[in-house]
């Protein structure tokens, strides 16, 4: 009888210290939990905040690309670099995306376990012990932990890597944008001494001309100068005056290196009085078609074609306001301007 009462009180007193055991598993698993949400947000954020990162670079490539025309054998090798570091970077999303599923496959199975446990403290404490299958399932559970944990640091350090790769490659492509904006200077500065040459010397041609006039860094020449009223055949004092023009433009043209991208403009301007020919049905066809033979002349004359660009703007950027005849005057004309492509 009092051997019976001593293992009784003997059961009775060691059982808490199980339940305390186990509770203090489950808080364990609750943090484990808690760490894992978290981290899956910081990860969630992390990845989101690597693609807006490396879009912006690409659209920056594209833009600087497209503006500057510059050194493409370079920066093809440096796009096709990028596309290898995208595919890289692809790859390892994907992989982590893969990593990340299949830990929330093992956390839905944790959770479903540290439920089952949860109803097996209920049996114990209604029992009163725990059975040896109960122990394996705890000791399962606290690899499954270790092991969560273990992936999570992984995780951690694949995705530091992949940061500095990033920062490396934002570096070399500021780098490339610094080396284009400078070579874009240079021939920025070429272009506007070609043009201060060019400028100058036709200055002096036509200054025996009182009707041509100079408006910024525009020639304007009447057009009573080259055509006849509402014609755009050229006329004889007209290719007099391109002739000089040519003669000069390929004379400087001579001076300009290949890489610089140059062009003539030729702008065709009428007056606000309308026209309606069969051949003209409006000032717009009048001054593209006087832009167009000026252009035509002076590639006969040996002007690259490539070089030179016409363009018609009717009558709707006047340089003169009013209607009298002296401003409808001014406003027939044709502009020259030795610009950038």
């Amino acid at each position: 009888m009092i051997g019976s009462r001593r293992r009784t009180r003997s059961t009775v007193n060691v059982w808490p210290g199980y339940v305390d055991a186990l509770s203090a598993l489950l808080m364990l698993i609750i943090f484990m939990l808690l760490v894992y949400v978290v981290s899956q947000l910081y990860l969630s954020q992390t990845l989101s905040d690597r693609n807006s990162e490396l879009a912006r670079l690409n659209q920056r490539l594209s833009e600087i690309s497209e503006l500057l025309g510059l050194e493409q054998s370079k920066t093809l090798a440096l796009e096709q670099e990028m596309a290898t570091v995208q595919d890289a970077y692809s790859a390892s999303l994907d992989r982590l995306e893969s990593t990340r599923e299949q830990l929330m496959q093992q956390t839905a199975t944790a959770q479903a376990q540290a439920e089952q446990l949860q109803n097996m403290d209920q049996a114990l404490v209604e029992k009163k012990e725990l059975s040896t299958s109960q122990q394996n399932m705890i000791l399962r559970l606290s690899n499954q932990i270790a092991s969560l944990r273990a992936q999570l640091e992984q995780i951690t350090a694949a995705l530091k890597l992949q940061k500095e790769a990033t920062a490396d490659k934002a570096e070399e492509l500021a780098n490339v944008s610094r080396r284009l904006n400078t070579l874009l200077a240079e021939r920025v500065n070429q272009l506007e001494k070609y043009q201060s040459e060019f400028f100058a010397r036709l200055r002096d041609i036509l200054a025996s001309n009182e009707n041509v006039r100079v408006v910024g860094d525009r020639f304007l020449l009447p057009s009573e100068l080259l055509f006849a009223s509402g014609s755009a055949q050229l006329g004889p004092d007209g290719r007099r005056e391109l002739d000089k023009l040519a003669k000069l433009l390929l004379d400087v043209a001579a001076k300009i290196p290949e890489d610089v991208e140059w062009i003539l403009r030729v702008d065709g301007h009428t007056d606000i009085v309308p026209i309606n020919t069969p051949q003209f049905p409006s000032n717009w066809e009048l001054s593209t078609a006087r832009a167009v033979a000026v252009v035509r002349y002076l590639a006969a004359q040996g002007v690259p074609e490539r070089r030179m660009v016409a363009a018609g703007f009717g009558e709707f950027f006047p340089v003169a306001e009013g209607t009298s005849p002296e401003a409808l005057q001014k406003n027939r004309r044709i502009e020259l301007k030795l610009t950038d492509r």
